[in-house]
């Protein structure tokens, strides 16, 4: 099994994960065998600029099966969906203590919003 997390930075298992899945400055993608995981962190070459689809493509590619988010948007979700990959929203804390979750089949898709910077709806 392989999980991609948007990360702050390239400090491995301490990594943070991002708010933003999409314009995180790094990926750590992570191979889970059992209770043992490898974590290989690596720049985001779309950061700064993506397009539609182009980041789901890129994790794909990686072969990852689950991407594991604080939030993304529903579009996004949809070309994780259509390539087979899982995603699971709303996580917190660090890669390591991500994956000591997944493993233990703690981690669950929460609904999470995304305070936008670009948009805000009132009510």
């Amino acid at each position: 099994m392989k999980l991609a997390i948007p990360v702050l930075d390239d400090n491995g298992g301490s990594s943070k994960i991002s708010e933003h899945f999409g314009h995180a400055p790094y990926f750590a993608f992570v191979e889970v065998n059992g209770s043992d995981y490898k974590i290989n962190v690596e720049k985001n070459p779309m950061a700064e600029s993506h397009g539609p689809g182009q980041i789901p493509n890129y994790v794909h590619e990686k072969n990852v099966n689950v991407m594991v988010v604080r939030g993304i948007g529903g579009r996004a979700i949809q070309f994780f969906q259509q390539l087979g990959i899982e995603v699971y929203r709303g996580a917190a804390g660090t890669v390591s203590e991500i994956v000591e979750e997944y493993i233990k089949g703690n981690i669950e898709d929460k609904d999470y919003e995304v305070e936008d910077k670009h948009h805000h709806e009132h009510e």
